[in-house]
């Protein structure tokens, strides 16, 4: 046999196996960019990651805590919370609290990494405006693709709204230095969050200053294993249905409302009738239609408007 021929099936062989190797290296770094986009994209819904401008000198500080809630069955729920700029350097200093509920399918981080209201936050103290505040973000279901409304449910361990209202307020008032009263209270939050942030408030008159809603509604969601077999739950926590109740103990407690829709979201229908109830009742509110949908380039572009609007109303500390 020619050497010249062995030669030539060892280049050939090696040719394969290089061939081969930068294939399986490029599907590898092929899938591992799939991942990554896909994680990115997860995270930040399509915006860049949310970074702090040049001018801010003090950031505020982000914590993970787990609560623990008799209304949830004695079920432990992740909290995030984001304490403003300047909150370790003035230990005498109480701060309000504004409570943000995710929508569905949602998590909590959505309001420091889509929204971005940590940046928000911190240009807002750069710039000396509104007031500092702590965002508590709470995990609002069992799962980020299990749907719960922040209603209490019909079955047992599953009172999410009382979650809400009760357990992990307290904590948060015990272990954090909160203006610890109704007057420093605020509750928000965007689609199912909305619905949630109004349908809570109308349970608690008294637990909350301000409620903003952004895209939410007001008649809850035929789910039949939140609100029973035969729906008989879902009048109760259909905020359009129960407003004229509540609405002497809202007057009394100087309760606020401040929600919005986008021009084309068809749930506007419903805050349009929400806010005209409001107005009859004499209910203190402000309903807005900005341009756009139901979607995260809306709410990420009034997260300035949004924080002003809490941080305007609530008692200072």
């Amino acid at each position: 046999m020619s050497p010249f021929r062995v030669s030539g099936r060892l280049v050939a062989r090696a040719l394969v196996v290089c061939v081969t190797a930068v294939t399986a290296a490029f599907l590898t770094v092929g899938f591992v960019g799939v991942e990554r986009y896909g994680r990115n994209y997860w995270l930040y819904r399509g915006f860049p990651p949310p970074p702090d401008p040049v001018y801010v000198k003090q950031r505020g500080l982000e914590q993970r805590i787990s609560v623990t809630s008799p209304a949830l069955g004695g079920r432990t729920q992740q909290v995030y919370v984001y304490l403003p700029p300047g909150y370790d350097r003035h230990p005498d200093k109480r701060y309000p609290v504004v409570y943000l509920l995710h929508g569905f399918p949602g998590r909590p981080l959505a309001f420091l990494l889509t929204v971005r209201l940590g940046v928000v936050e911190d240009e807002l103290y750069a710039k000396g405006k509104g007031q500092p505040v702590i965002l508590v973000m709470p995990f609002g279901s069992t799962g980020t693709f299990t749907d719960e409304e922040w209603a209490n449910g019909v079955g047992t361990g599953e009172d999410w709204a009382t979650f809400v209202s009760r357990d992990h307020v307290q904590p948060i008032d015990a272990r954090y230095r909160t203006v610890a009263a109704p007057a420093g209270r605020a509750i928000a939050g965007l689609s199912e969050g909305g619905y949630g942030a109004i349908n809570v408030a109308l349970h608690n008159p008294g637990e909350f200053r301000v409620v903003e809603s952004w895209s939410g509604y007001e008649r809850a969601a035929h789910i039949r294993s939140i609100f029973g077999r035969e729906l008989q739950s879902v009048t109760a926590n259909s905020p359009l249905d129960t407003l004229p109740a509540a609405a002497p103990e809202l007057r009394r407690a100087h309760v606020y409302f401040w929600f919005y829709s986008g021009t084309d979201d068809a749930l506007r229908v419903q805050n349009r009738a929400f806010a005209d109830e409001l107005k009859r009742l004499q209910v203190p509110h402000r309903y807005l239609v900005f341009r756009g949908g139901h979607n995260w380039a809306l709410w990420r572009g009034q997260a300035t408007r949004e924080l002003l609007a809490v941080e305007k109303r609530l008692a200072h500390g």
